[in-house]
């Protein structure tokens, strides 16, 4: 390995050469960046936006003096389970990943709730006669959250490290949960309608048509997170603090962070050894046109983009003051009502229409970050689901759907932004049309991502990777999907076959 490093280090020491360029500085793009540099690569990255971080990013938007705000992802379960970020080891590295008391919580009519709590017994007694049923069902994949994490979060193209033999049984159980909560079978186990209305929060998050395979892959995945380690954290001080952990580990290696330029053609980049894009199917097509064998161009064009978020930052002068108790605990709240009302609220857009109550997803940084709170006002991160495109304001309907769980919302909100779907690739241009998930999440592009191809990295051109969300695992702060591509230059461009140890 000293061997390797040693001849890494002299190429990309060579007097202006770089011998990888990673588009885009998203978590997967700066994981990729990370694993290059301590391979002793030269490494640039290029980023369009000002600033670094992609779909983790933390800005002032004006509304509050010294406030800041997550402007994509704000919570963040797989930032501690990824293997990528265990081995980088965040909190050596500074990054508090703080734990609500609350996972996640889902307030029903009547004043009802169901909560996650990080402790699953404590959850269990909460949901009454439903709670034997939540522990049959999540209970053995929170026990062996490292088994289901090494299944849902890994390449979907070869036998998952450290899964064989023990992990088979759990494996096997994820598997068989996900088809009962795929399908409609999903209510046999339940009697009453907190315990589901629970879970379909979470599985909500595939933004799809419930049920579904791809949303109950998700729910169960993240719903046993909520009850190992660190349960659903919120990093303090927000989102940035996990790019801005990576960035300084990249630059401390060598390597190279360039802001403000926007790659949209092959001239654009600099001569390198290897190119990595955490970028959709759709920019890697424009930016390397006739470049691409016609069979990859044809492929990588009909990636489908699913149905979109439109986000709204609040400004409140106090705690939301939810009804039913509990739910202020919660660093995370789905504002969807019950399992039926969420079911027919994404039929609604998943056939292009607004629902009037559109499931709203709601995360509260201030539950347990004080540091969030600025001259008395503290932000409130919210998204709404809408179709593909929309450009629909929806700050009247989240306000109005927050409002119902919680009587006295409007009087604490002091300023409110809205950046509508057809808006948010502005600021990301992964986020085509809204679809924060830089994909549709569908059962066959959760495995054929972004085609089915034996190498879902490989871009049909020699020494060029997809490393973004739209390649496995998918979504998410993980790294994964930059780590899996790193690892694969390493190896078929540089010669170098043993991974550098991520450790600080």
């Amino acid at each position: 390995m000293d061997d390797q490093r040693a001849e890494a280090r002299v190429r990309g020491q060579r007097a202006g050469h770089t011998d990888v360029v990673v588009v885009g500085s998203g978590p997967n793009g700066l994981a990729a960046a990370v694993t290059l540099a301590r391979a002793g690569l030269g490494v640039t990255v290029l980023e369009a936006q000002p600033t670094t971080g992609g779909g983790a990013r933390t800005l002032g938007l004006g509304l509050a003096d010294g406030l800041v705000h997550d402007i994509c992802s704000a919570v963040h379960p797989m930032a501690w389970a990824s293997p990528f970020f265990r081995g980088f080891d965040l909190p050596a590295r500074g990054v508090r990943l703080l734990t609500p008391e609350v996972s996640f919580a889902q307030p029903l009519p009547g004043g009802r709730a169901g909560l996650a709590y990080r402790d699953l017994a404590r959850t269990v007694d909460g949901l009454g006669v439903d709670g034997p049923a939540w522990q049959r069902l999540v209970g053995p994949l929170a026990a062996h959250w490292e088994h289901v994490v090494r299944v849902a979060m890994g390449d979907k193209r070869s036998i998952p490290p450290g899964l064989l033999p023990g992990g088979l049984t759990t494996a096997a159980g994820f598997g068989l949960a996900v088809l009962e909560q795929g399908t409609r079978a999903w209510d046999r186990r339940f009697a009453d309608e907190v315990a589901p209305a629970l879970l379909t929060g979470v599985a909500a998050h595939a933004i799809t048509p419930l049920p579904s395979f791809a949303s109950a892959g998700t729910a169960l995945l993240l719903a046993a997170l909520g009850h190992a380690g660190a349960g659903w954290a919120i990093p303090q001080g927000g989102s940035r603090a996990i790019t801005d952990a990576l960035r300084a580990d990249l630059e401390a290696h060598g390597g190279v962070v360039r802001t403000g330029e926007r790659v949209r053609s092959r001239t654009d980049l600099p001569h390198a050894h290897a190119y990595l894009f955490d970028t959709t199917p759709r920019t890697l097509v424009e930016v390397l046109g006739d470049d691409l064998p016609a069979h990859a161009r044809r492929t990588l064009s009909a990636f489908r983009y699913g149905d979109g978020a439109a986000k709204v930052d609040f400004v409140l002068s106090a705690p939301v003051p939810w009804a039913a108790p509990g739910v202020a605990r919660a660093g995370t709240v789905h504002v969807g009502g019950t399992r039926r009302q969420m079911v027919a609220a994404e039929a609604a857009v998943a056939a292009g229409r607004h629902a009037e109550r559109p499931m709203t997803l709601v995360s509260d940084p201030t539950v347990v970050d004080g540091t969030r709170v600025v001259g008395g006002h503290r932000p409130l991160w919210a998204y709404a689901h809408v179709p593909h495109g929309s450009d629909v304001d929806v700050t009247e309907a989240v306000t109005a759907h927050i409002e119902s769980y919680a009587p006295g919302f409007r009087d604490v909100v002091v300023a409110s932004r809205c950046v509508p779907a057809a808006h948010l690739a502005r600021h990301n241009a992964n986020l085509v049309g809204g679809d924060i998930a830089a994909g549709a999440t569908t059962i066959r592009q959760m495995f054929a991502r972004p085609s089915a191809r034996p190498d879902p990295y490989a871009t049909g051109v020699e020494g060029v990777y997809l490393c973004s969300a739209s390649t496995p695992p998918g979504p998410g702060v993980h790294g994964l999907g930059g780590w899996f591509a790193a690892k694969r230059a390493l190896r078929e461009v540089f010669g170098i076959t043993q991974r550098p140890s991520l450790a600080p």
